[in-house]
């Protein structure tokens, strides 16, 4: 029997977000996870950043299923972007599911019998594939990792993961049973989450900061309390209504996320509220500031979450005032610290009292700092190890942990996006590079590689048109010429008359000296123009002319 298995990652490994990997064992795939990534700064009009599924739709007719180790956007949010060319079952816990299936729908896709609940420490068979759901304590309910069992041995994948002795919902990690594993099979490779690799210590509990939140509650008792957090972070949720009944407090949720998520953790019995404390933004009004508090998105600045749209003086149902406190209970995602801080400017110009992480301790991160992480490393005692989930420092630093935990040197492989590992004869090695690129989404369009690289070329050096009407031998008129992004002011009347005189001159070079074909004379113009451009300013603006011949 064949037992090799390979693992190709098509995103996660040098990033946060597009976490992606499929596994193959005798041609047969398992997909696990399925995530987007928020664009960066530098992606001018990008919505979403997808894996390149390539690989997956070459071989589709292999997969055997996708697994999901839990809800977060950067695990299953690509979901409808595969699903619109795969169809395959999906596994994972009812809360994974439930809040991928609204997107999924949204675009169309029928899932009747295609989601396939797990439950904590159920074992399966998914095809060619032997795969143990293991809870895990995250920061959004009922995450897993995932062990896959194999002839080459245990394959585990931590998914994000924190160990938090306290957990709201008392669902801890089950280190017993990674360590059972350990001992009777023996984990062959370990993949496990590098997101805070870099951080020293143990993260917080969860619990840590509900206690935090009641008592900033007390503190404000007059005030109107609005806090911005994750929609799918169920367990602040569930603080945060916990503080409002202490405090005497109803509770208005705002954000259609934020509605959905807690519809759906109502409806799984994984949220606990009190028949009479929700209540509809639209009724907040009838209570005394001191009576309400607001649960909404928009803790990452998004333009048009609720959260913006207050702070801006733009929602319908809600007016502040310098008798309001906002707390923002989350941790800014990197690229998205110019739009909270924004946010934040904006609730200062209304005088409102602002309280985030940097202020007081409303935001526990749920991702394994390097003391949990070590102990993972520990109790798991990999052959193997492929730090994942992360930037680069954070997977070298990850990497580091796993020397120190006595995993051998040439057994730790750091891999980027597009690397195929193959695993065989407990060693692990990178065995071939696939394509890995960047796929991205604006709206309705999917892949726009050009598009963007156009965008930055508009964003850093401005564009150009050119206008010229030819007839026989002879440009009619003047040419026109219209320029965007790269004149400063007063410059066009220096710089206007010298490329007028270049495009006639350019114009008689293509029609004596060339041809008539407007093709070659818009070529000529576009060379002369750019060379005057660079010559005169030293950069480089798209250039685009048209030619109309009479």
């Amino acid at each position: 029997m064949n037992k090799e298995i390979k693992i190709t990652f098509l995103g996660g490994l040098g990033e946060i977000g597009r976490n992606c990997a499929v596994l193959e064992k005798n041609g047969r795939l398992l997909i696990l996870d399925c995530g987007i990534m928020f664009p960066n700064p530098d992606m001018p009009g990008v919505d979403l950043v997808l894996p390149d599924f390539s690989y997956i739709l070459e071989r589709k007719d292999n997969i055997d299923g996708i697994v999901l180790t839990h809800g977060h956007e950067d695990h299953v949010g690509a979901l409808p972007y595969l699903l619109k060319n795969v169809d395959t079952r999906l596994f994972g816990s009812a809360f994974t599911l439930e809040t991928a299936r609204g997107r999924i729908e949204e675009a169309g896709i029928s899932l009747h019998d295609k989601l396939v609940v797990v439950k904590d420490g159920e074992r399966r068979i998914i095809g060619a594939f032997d795969v143990e759901f293991i809870p895990v304590t995250h920061s959004v309910p009922c995450a897993f990792a995932v062990a896959v069992h194999t002839d080459s041995g245990v394959i585990l994948h931590s998914g994000d993961f924190k160990i938090d002795l306290s957990p709201v919902d008392n669902r801890k990690i089950d280190l017993g049973r990674i360590g059972q594993i350990a001992k009777e099979e023996g984990i062959t490779l370990l993949l496990a989450d590098s997101t805070n690799a870099d951080k020293p210590g143990f993260t917080d509990s969860e619990s840590g900061v509900g206690k935090v939140l009641e008592a900033i509650f007390m503190a404000h008792a007059d005030m109107r309390v609005i806090v911005a957090c994750f929609a799918s972070h169920i367990h602040r949720i569930q603080q945060l209504i916990n503080a409002s009944v202490k405090s005497g407090r109803k509770v208005a949720l705002v954000g259609r996320s934020m509605l959905r998520s807690v519809s759906i953790a109502k409806e799984i019995g994984i949220i606990d509220i009190p028949g009479n404390v929700l209540i509809d933004i639209e009724s907040a009004g009838n209570y005394q500031p001191g009576e309400i508090c607001v649960i909404s998105t928009g803790s990452q600045g998004e333009p048009m979450s609720v959260l913006t749209l207050l702070a801006s003086g733009e929602n319908k149902n809600i007016t502040l005032t310098d008798n309001d406190l906002v707390v923002l209970s989350s941790h800014v995602i990197p690229g998205n610290e110019w739009s909270v801080a924004e946010v934040m400017n904006n609730l200062a110009r209304k005088n409102v009292e602002v309280i985030d992480s940097e202020v007081a301790h409303v935001h526990a991160s749920g991702h394994a700092s390097r003391g949990e992480l070590a102990t993972l490393l520990n109790i798991a005692a990999p052959r193997c190890f492929i730090p994942v989930h992360g930037e680069r420092k954070h997977l070298l630093a990850h990497a580091g942990l796993a020397a120190e935990a006595g995993v051998k040197q040439e057994n730790i492989v750091i891999c980027e996006d597009g690397d195929q590992v193959l695993l065989e004869d407990d060693s692990v090695k990178i065995v071939n590079k696939i394509p890995a690129p960047y796929v991205y989404v604006d709206g309705t369009i999917g892949e726009m590689k050009d598009v963007l690289r156009d965008r930055r070329f508009l964003a850093s050096d401005g564009v150009v048109t050119i206008a010229v009407a030819v007839s026989g031998e002879k440009i009619v008129g003047e040419p026109c010429i219209t320029s965007r992004g790269w004149l400063g002011a007063g410059e066009e009347e220096i710089f206007l008359p010298q490329a007028l005189g270049v495009i006639r001159e350019a114009v008689t070079y293509a029609l004596v000296a060339q041809s008539a074909d407007p093709v070659e004379i818009k070529r000529i113009i576009k060379r002369e123009i750019s060379k005057l451009i660079y010559e005169y300013t030293k950069r480089r603006p798209i250039v685009i002319p048209m030619v109309v011949m009479e």
